[in-house]
């Protein structure tokens, strides 16, 4: 795990055209994505050649990714971040244990204080459509950036705790960073997209945040509020064709 410094960065919304700052405290997050070799150790689940250990775990759904956070709180002895009601998941935001980073904390973290769309020239920083790779190379075999974090750009494309766009596509949650076969105009800091938590997509994958960003009882952090998707996804009137508000399952919180 390295220390990311308190900061503030400016998020982007391409389909609202909108922006808003955010404001970080210093938290903690993996230097690479979380390997084949970290989840055999807790799941007992390695590919057929022990040198796939180094290779970033592909495919993982949303929900596998923070039952394995779980997992690896319980073992570190922290506390647990997630708690899970049949196909929903609530965060614990005073939890000290492992979690997924927000969107605002990845892109702050990916960016190390750039401001440009890659924090370095992109073939000396990521994996990509360019290298011709038939998959997710071994972490940490090309440059970190200035936070000594490996891999944000390119290899895999990683889950984050934020929903994509509760107004249009439902429960679907936030993907960043781009993946080995993404032509380089995917892959930068500012780019995004979203899936299902339980669609299993061969470039997807996942790092790990750890620490407490929150107080007890409190739906913010770091941001994410529950509040915020509950009014994105209020939508009245008339809806786009193929747009799926979530509701129901906020409601909950």
């Amino acid at each position: 795990m390295k220390p990311v410094p308190a900061g503030t960065i400016t998020m982007r919304n391409a389909r609202t055209n909108s922006v808003r700052d955010v404001e970080l405290a210093e938290f903690l997050i993996s230097a690479t994505q979380v390997t084949r070799g970290q989840w055999a150790h807790l799941c007992g689940e390695l590919g057929p050649e022990s040198s796939e250990a180094e290779i970033p775990v592909h495919p993982v759904t949303f929900f596998d990714a923070v039952r394995w956070c779980n997992k690896a709180s319980q073992f570190a002895g922290f506390s647990p971040a997630y708690t899970f009601n049949d196909t929903s998941v609530s965060w614990d935001v005073s939890a000290n244990g492992y979690r997924l980073p927000t969107e605002a904390e990845w892109e702050w973290a990916c960016r190390a204080r750039t401001t440009t769309p890659t924090y370095g020239a992109l073939a000396e920083i990521a994996w990509t459509q360019g290298d011709q790779m038939g998959g997710p190379q071994p972490v940490a075999r090309k440059e970190s950036n200035d936070f000594g974090l490996y891999d944000m750009i390119g290899n895999l494309w990683e889950w984050c705790w934020d929903y994509a766009d509760v107004a249009r596509y439902g429960s679907y949650r936030s993907l960043r960073g781009g993946g080995w076969a993404d032509a380089p105009y995917s892959a930068r800091a500012s780019v995004r997209r979203g899936s299902a938590p339980d669609a299993i997509l061969e470039d997807v994958g996942f790092r790990v945040a750890r620490g407490a960003v929150g107080a007890p009882g409190l739906n913010a952090a770091q941001g994410w509020s529950a509040a915020a998707d509950r009014l994105r996804a209020d939508i009245r009137g008339p809806l786009p064709m193929g747009w799926t508000p979530l509701r129901s399952l906020l409601n909950d919180y």
